[in-house]
């Protein structure tokens, strides 16, 4: 049993370089994709780059002032990070303040830009009929002009699909005379003011009978033609606030831009179905039908049944009471008409939609509405000075303390030293490629608390280093060789460096999952560098120590080497190995 251990022990002695090279080699991977990949340095936080802060106010709505409550702040703030690191900017902070605000942290970065304008939007996506539309500053009342309107982000046009049979905008009818259309349009909203008739049954304030005799509905309607008239989609103030305080129910303005670019106005009935009958939305390049982008949205159940339901309605009608507008927080994003009822239970908005513009839409579609109406207070650019002035001292800090430690290390391990200055070298090389490659791979980026992690780690990288050396001049004080002493001292500090690592993982693991925002940072960077911490003692520490017990300098106990026997205090002669005592032989009387 013992000559097979022996075996072993001896090939594990003789193939240090094996592990050196191993590492070495996934250093040089590392740092060759770092440099193939164009991202050279670790992406930086809001602190140490800038960025943008928006401080965000919760608007309720008309009679609706319990919606700011702590259960709707919540979803929206996590609505809010969801969407903005689905844009794949990293680091930001969404986090409430007080009652009513929110305040959102978006570090500069390549998609910072879209995040901006997505944090704070409501997402409200509504379906409603088309009652009337023209060209903002045209004459007449309707036009039956098939321009399907465009995306708040790129002018996409737009068609609805069902996907078995795609309709097709080019086949509008002609218009009729501006008195027939305007008569059109009055019977419309009145149809549409219909099922408030019967709102009284529930003690609400109905419209009385939709006779059209001079009721209400009818004075509603001629109401809303007037401000029509008078709608001027060119102007943004007017855009931004059109179409604010209507319920869903009733009918309401609406403007958006056609293919052309141009401004589009609309009378728009009551939506028939909106965004929480939406089950899924996601950007697809169609290179089938020559499409391009398009945005996909599949229904649930009963968003299915409803969409089913108005297409059917709308296909009776004449252009452009045959359209429905899909409309995005008060803005028009398409206007398809459709000839006959769509009961596939899936849309597709087609267009002018480039791959970041169709992607906007759908991030949006797919994170869901947020459950409150919020209004920008202040936003506000962050400069990286006051953070590069904390990230300056905190360098000189850590450049403080990496000093004492090679001073240290120097006076009392004296040539062990080399060795340790490598580890720690080794070490520095794989935690800076990782974080560059890991800023694009999964967004990480380097805030001033994580920088803090990474000074921490240099503490628990030296103390494996100690664990071990330690060990192995106990070993030599016993009175071994130094070969021998690297090999036995090695199983047991390896014991002490897991458990210690392990307790360091753990508390960084604990941290990142009950902390938010630069904590997680922090964390991150100490789990990461502890893990780098077993590797580099493995694979590099332990194969050079035994590469270099093979030297003169340090096998036969140089008083600059730090195994000194003399200096340890073991007494010659040093043996290499334990030998079991001699059996004891009696003898026969």
């Amino acid at each position: 049993m013992a000559t097979p251990k022996k075996g072993r022990n001896a090939s594990a002695q003789s193939k240090p370089g094996r592990s050196l090279a191993l590492i070495l080699i996934a250093i040089a991977a590392l740092t060759g994709g770092m440099f193939a990949s164009g991202h050279t340095k670790p992406r930086l936080g809001i602190d140490l780059a800038g960025g943008t802060s928006i401080t965000l106010r919760a608007v309720p709505e008309a009679g609706n002032e319990a919606a700011i409550n702590k259960t709707n702040m919540d979803t929206a703030v996590s609505i809010m990070e969801r969407r903005v690191n689905g844009l794949g900017v990293s680091e930001s902070e969404v986090q409430t303040q007080g009652r009513e605000n929110i305040i959102v942290n978006i570090p500069k970065g390549t998609n910072s830009e879209q995040a901006r304008k997505q944090v704070g939007t409501t997402a409200k996506l509504y379906f409603r009929p088309v009652i009337a539309t023209e060209i903002a500053g045209g004459q007449g009342t309707a036009s039956p002009s098939p321009s399907p309107t465009g995306s708040p982000t790129d002018k996409p046009s737009g068609k609805a699909t069902d996907k078995p049979e795609a309709t097709d905008k080019g086949s509008a009818s002609p218009s009729a005379s501006p008195t027939t259309q305007g008569r059109a349009v009055t019977d419309a909203l009145k149809a549409d003011a219909t099922p408030s008739a019967s709102a009284s049954d529930k003690g609400d304030k109905a419209s009385p009978s939709p006779s059209g005799s001079g009721g209400t509905a009818e004075g509603d309607a001629n109401a809303l033609q007037a401000k029509y008239a008078k709608l001027d989609c060119t102007d943004e103030k007017t855009r931004s606030s059109v179409g604010d305080g209507v319920k869903a129910s009733e009918p309401t303005l609406a403007c958006g831009k056609n293919a052309q670019g141009q401004w589009q106005k609309y009378i728009l009935g009551p939506a028939e179905v909106d965004g929480t009958d939406v089950d899924k939305a996601q950007a697809v390049l169609n290179t089938q039908t020559g499409a391009g982008w398009t945005v996909t949205m599949d229904f649930t159940d009963a968003g299915a049944k409803k969409f089913a339901d108005i297409t059917g309605k709308l296909a009776q009608n004449q252009s452009p009471q045959n359209q429905f507008a899909i409309v995005l927080d008060g803005e028009v994003v398409s206007d398809p008409y459709v000839k006959q009822a769509l009961t596939g239970g899936n849309a597709e908005i087609s267009g002018n939609f480039n791959q970041q513009s169709a992607q906007d839409l759908s991030n949006m579609l797919s994170y869901g509405a947020l459950p409150l109406t919020f209004k920008v207070d202040s936003m506000t650019t962050v400069t990286a000075a006051l953070g590069g002035d904390q990230l300056h001292a905190g360098l000189i800090a850590g450049a403080i303390g990496l000093a004492l430690v090679v001073i240290y290390l120097l006076a009392y391990y004296r040539g062990l030293s080399f060795i340790a200055i490598l580890s720690l070298l080794v070490s520095a090389a794989l935690t800076y490629t990782l974080m560059s490659l890991l800023g694009p791979a999964i967004g990480f980026a380097l805030n001033l608390p994580a920088v803090c992690g990474a000074i921490v780690a240099i503490g628990i990288t030296a103390d494996s280093f100690i664990v071990y050396f330690e060990r192995v001049r106990d070993e030599i004080r016993e009175g071994r060789s130094l070969r021998p002493a690297v090999e036995r001292a090695w199983p047991r500090a390896r014991r002490t460096i897991l458990v210690s690592d392990f307790v360091s993982f753990l508390a960084a693991a604990v941290l990142f999952i009950v902390t938010v925002g630069k904590v997680q940072g922090f964390a991150f960077t100490l789990g990461l560098t502890t893990l780098l911490d077993v590797v580099v003692v493995f694979l590099f520490t332990k194969p050079l120590l035994t590469l270099m017990a093979r030297r003169p300098f340090f096998a036969n106990g140089h008083k600059w080497s730090g195994l000194d026997p003399k200096s340890l205090g073991a007494q010659p002669p040093l043996r290499r190995t334990r030998r079991p005592s001699a059996p004891v032989e009696t003898k026969e009387a």
